[in-house]
């Protein structure tokens, strides 16, 4: 029997009325609810949080994680690639261009010039250990939307698009070599130009150009207009990369009617 039956409401049960301690227990098992649910958000959350800090790393512990792989070489692959070139260093420290945390495969890539070299090195970090396990190098890739015309200016090319032109020139310009002239307007649209995968960089110029999907369709439209994709390779064993596109990427492409040129090239020393 319940508290409220034997001392206060001895005919609650006999006149129908709902017992006030089945509302009370109702009402303390609810906020008991409440509260357990609350406490495994937090703890959820906590663990959350607890493995993000473990799986991030800041530049200065990646920079930290080089040095000493430069400098004592305990992978053979290290070895293997500064037998044949050189990092660039600053202040006594190699060099590091890009912290890529947005791998595919849940790894920090850093990126370091090569000196006298277009490509990179490229290496890998598990951030969980906080080790570096694996080297090699990432080529050059350029990837950018390029529009020329033998009629118009940069400007009227321009004016088809709200997006804004990394690079302009005009017909009859000079080129760097200061030597000869364009015999073609161009203004062209770069906006990853830090060392990357060509995968991401592709990825991030059709995200880029659909801002002004209109725009780039009426560029296209009176203009040559393709994406150009330069990648400069390390030819240490001969061989060069490859270049993955894939089908989500190629329906963005058919709808911004736009085309790929690809230019491959090799540069630097074998492995010995």
């Amino acid at each position: 029997m319940c508290f409220c039956y034997h001392k206060n409401y001895p005919d609650a049960f006999s006149s129908g009325q709902t017992c006030h301690c089945s509302r009370w227990l109702q009402w303390i098992i609810e906020i008991d609810y409440f509260i357990v649910n609350e406490i495994i958000i937090y703890f959820k959350l906590a663990t959350i949080i607890a493995y993000s800090n473990l799986c991030t790393m800041s530049d200065e512990e990646v920079s930290q994680l080089i040095i000493k792989e430069f400098s004592e070489r305990t992978l053979g692959v290290t070895e293997q690639y500064l037998e044949i070139h050189e990092a660039i260093y600053e202040n006594g420290c190699p060099k590091i261009d890009r912290i890529d945390r947005e791998s595919r495969s849940n790894l920090v890539i850093a990126y370091l010039p090569v000196k006298d070299e277009y490509f990179s090195f490229a290496v890998y970090i598990d951030p969980e250990k906080r080790e570096i396990f694996n080297m090699g190098t990432e080529s050059r890739n350029l990837v950018y939307l390029r529009a020329t015309s033998e009629l118009l200016t940069s400007i009227e090319l321009q004016s088809f698009t709200k997006l804004k032109a990394s690079k302009a020139w005009n017909k009859e310009d000079f080129k760097p070599n200061k030597k000869s002239r364009y015999n073609f307007s161009c203004i062209e649209f770069n906006p990853n130009p830090e060392p990357d995968e060509f995968e991401d960089k592709l990825k991030n110029l059709i995200n880029f150009l659909e801002e002004d999907k209109n725009g780039i369709l009426e560029l296209a439209a009176h203009s040559n207009t393709y994406i150009q994709v330069i990648m400069d390779f390390h030819a240490g064993n001969q061989l060069l990369g490859s270049a993955f596109i894939n089908l989500e990427s190629i329906r963005k492409l058919n709808e911004l009617n736009l085309e790929v040129s690809f230019d491959f090239t090799a540069w630097g020393q074998p492995f010995k």
